[in-house]
């Protein structure tokens, strides 16, 4: 209802409750954004993800330049984690080195890379041209925007792969924080619940983040 009271926004709504999974209604969402989107770019967002610098989107929108070739600009992963721990995770992983030392095919692309719907800039008309979908083959795995990408790339459309500390110059990914505000919705570990919980704090009290929730502006 609060949404629907914002005078600076145009709320699309899916009436279903039947959705499988909680990816396929976010692939059900997108999907139904692009068909009434008018602009020359469609942005994906999710719902735990934070902007904290200005002129995020013109910058953004700045890597296509004068390439109308270029269809999507976006990145991988977007970790709160200190590089640190980072590094030390992809070099503990012995189930993704055991998995490139044999060349395990991977025919439906579940390891392959793709600019995720975290935050993903797209080429509205590119995609309506192409007659891409977000809702195809999450019965094979591949979440909201994963085929999109593949069939994006197959075909021989440009994409901009930012690396994810770019992209987190502008937005914070605080994950799994949507499941962590509705515990009654969503079953996790008690120690994912209190680690993302600190997240959610540090964000909020950012200076960004803080700067805006005065703005009455915004609620109307």
């Amino acid at each position: 209802e609060y949404l629907k009271s914002l005078k600076w926004i145009r709320l699309l709504e899916r009436r279903t409750k039947d959705d499988p999974s909680g990816s396929r209604s976010h692939s059900a969402a997108l999907e139904l954004g692009l068909r009434n989107c008018s602009t020359e770019f469609f942005v994906s967002m999710h719902s735990d993800v934070f902007v904290h610098r200005d002129n995020w989107l013109t910058d953004l929108v700045g890597y296509f330049g004068q390439k109308e070739d270029i269809a999507c600009v976006g990145s991988g992963k977007i970790e709160l984690q200190a590089k640190w721990r980072i590094l030390l995770k992809k070099a503990t992983d012995l189930r993704t080195f055991k998995r490139k030392l044999l060349r395990e095919p991977d025919p439906t692309g579940k390891y392959r890379y793709y600019n995720r719907t975290i935050c993903c800039l797209y080429r509205t008309q590119t995609l309506l041209k192409e007659n891409l979908s977000f809702l195809t083959d999450e019965e094979k795995g591949l979440g909201s925007g994963k085929k999109l990408y593949f069939d994006l790339v197959d075909r021989g459309c440009k994409t901009v792969e930012l690396p994810s500390s770019v992209m987190h110059r502008y937005v914070i990914h605080l994950a799994h924080a949507t499941q962590v505000v509705n515990p009654q919705e969503f079953a996790l570990r008690t120690r994912t619940v209190k680690k993302y919980r600190r997240y959610v704090r540090k964000a909020m009290s950012s200076p960004a983040i803080q700067g805006v929730l005065p703005d009455d502006s915004l609620d109307q």
